[in-house]
């Protein structure tokens, strides 16, 4: 089932379609993250002005430094050490959908420690878009139960698994600036 569920998400983010999916905090919804098609589609359903920039999902270091030109030492270290999803907002990304980063050229990324999104990124081979599975302003869906209907009904596909998970936390979210590090949700 596992693999059934990889395989069907790969087959709708190439196709540019959208996915909703459990990841390593919330349920989101997702996209090729190079697609700005794609994108757009997600900005439509959940009602979202596109100068509010998008999370990220990437499958490792490796592949974060394709999209990343310049990751400082304190970044690294704290990727390498924080046991909670952190979201780290960079600096200057490229390769990504324009629409995906934010007015002042940042992006906010996560490497999730989530088997199922890890193995689906490193089979589609590009990063994808992780927004929580909410109309822009409703309250973020804590499990699958609480995912609206324009939600349900607005993606193509819905991965069957997880579905009783509760999540009761959002990523820990940190900015670069300069060589310093900010918290902006812990």
């Amino acid at each position: 089932m596992f693999n059934d569920e990889i395989a069907q998400s790969i087959l709708d983010l190439k196709e540019g379609k959208l996915i909703l999916y459990p990841t390593d905090t919330v349920w989101g919804i997702g996209c090729d993250a190079t697609s700005e098609q794609a994108v757009q589609k997600v900005y439509n359903l959940k009602n979202r002005e596109e100068s509010k920039s998008l999370v990220i999902l990437v499958s490792s270091m490796e592949m974060l430094k394709e999209y990343i030109n310049e990751i400082p030492e304190k970044v690294l270290e704290t990727l390498r050490t924080q046991d909670n999803p952190t979201t780290i907002i960079y600096n200057q990304p490229k390769g990504l959908a324009k629409n995906t980063i934010a007015i002042d050229n940042t992006i906010a990324i996560r490497i999730p420690r989530h088997d199922f999104c890890r193995k689906l990124i490193d089979e589609f081979k590009k990063p994808i878009v992780s927004t929580s599975a909410n109309i822009s302003g409703e309250p973020t869906p804590k499990s699958f139960s609480e995912i609206s209907k324009p939600i349900l009904e607005g993606v193509d596909y819905i991965v069957n698994l997880e579905r009783e998970k509760i999540t009761e936390k959002s990523s820990t979210i940190l900015k670069i600036v300069g060589e310093e590090i900010e918290v902006i949700r812990a």
